[in-house]
């Protein structure tokens, strides 16, 4: 009788010991991760999604950086009740593109936690740190945009930028498969709508 507890609790202790390390190796895999990932190390939070290429985080200290995407420029959302309500086919057209770039940054951002790792490159005339950005697991969020048409190479913020070419290759693809703004003959690139609109 002893010897057929003993055997019992013996099959009992391996069984779950078997479950347990089976559970662990489910919970370590690491995520996905694109071509362009890189190891990354500090994250910071993301406050606020401005746009579809302008964020602000939150440093260790707590305060505020605004940031501006590097290598690209994303369609432009209305920022004042005139831009909300103009009837102007190139404006309306210009904030529709404009709202699918900032959701589809919203959904990145909330898929990385809500945190960014930034590579800075430079600062703009209006104080933002020019940065590459990516997520946790290294995704390189320009490349994203960029890939399926949600943001086009913008040559200004090109400059000092290590991951130009990753970003230039992923705005060629979008051209050919005419994903996103690149499928839409009307689309005017948002550095000649705001030109236009000085």
């Amino acid at each position: 009788m002893n010897q057929k507890l003993f055997l019992l609790a013996a099959v009992l202790v391996l069984g779950l010991a078997g479950c347990q390390s089976r559970s662990s190796v489910t919970a370590t895999q690491a995520p996905p991760s694109t071509s362009s990932a890189a190891p990354v190390r500090a994250t910071y939070q993301v406050k606020r999604i401005a746009d579809g290429d302008t964020i602000t985080v939150v440093d260790s200290q707590g305060a505020d950086i605004k940031v501006r995407f590097a290598c690209v420029d994303a369609p432009e959302v209305p920022h004042s009740k005139k831009e909300r309500y103009s009837s102007s086919p190139a404006d309306r057209n210009q904030f529709r593109w404009g709202r699918q770039a900032h959701d589809r940054l919203t959904q990145l951002i909330h898929q990385g936690g809500d945190r960014v790792a930034l590579t800075v490159t430079d600062t703009d005339r209006y104080g933002r740190k020019v940065a590459e950005v990516r997520l946790p697991n290294g995704t390189l969020v320009q490349e994203v945009l960029a890939r399926e048409g949600l943001a086009v190479v913008f040559h200004k913020y090109i400059r000092n930028c290590d991951a130009a070419a990753v970003v230039k290759q992923a705005e060629a693809q979008a051209k050919q498969r005419r994903v996103g703004v690149w499928g839409d003959l009307r689309f005017v690139t948002p550095s000649k709508w705001r030109h236009r609109n000085k």
